[in-house]
């Protein structure tokens, strides 16, 4: 299952868990003075770790490698569209934020944040 490069700029190289080497798609977007960084499951494209359960090592290392502070950045998860029947492949996005033990707080974008970001 291929993921249209319309979802991200550049694929991204990281350290899943365990250091296992993994890749997402990676799309920056600022817009009115704030940074969105967007990463997208690439699914059979990605050797490793799902962007999910990369979680907080992967904001960080996206911040390192790019140059971008945390605390100034909103961060998405993309689950594209690939055009598949079932219904967990249909596109959505989320912004995600981090407590201090890593643990992850998922809220949907509306479909009005989505079109915002990409218009």
């Amino acid at each position: 299952m291929k993921v249209s490069e319309k979802y991200y700029d550049e694929i991204f190289d990281f350290k899943g868990q365990w250091d296992i080497p993994s890749k997402c798609g990676l799309k920056i977007i600022e817009k009115e003075n704030e940074k969105y960084v967007i990463v997208t499951e690439l699914y059979q494209e990605n050797p490793g770790t799902s962007v999910t359960y990369a979680g907080k090592s992967l904001q960080q290392q996206i911040c390192e490698k790019k140059g971008l502070n945390l605390p100034d950045i909103i961060y998405l998860e993309c689950t594209p569209d690939t055009n598949s029947v079932l219904s967990f492949y249909d596109e959505q996005y989320y912004e995600v934020t981090f407590d201090a033990n890593s643990k992850a707080a998922y809220r949907k974008l509306l479909k009005e944040e989505i079109e915002y970001l990409f218009n």
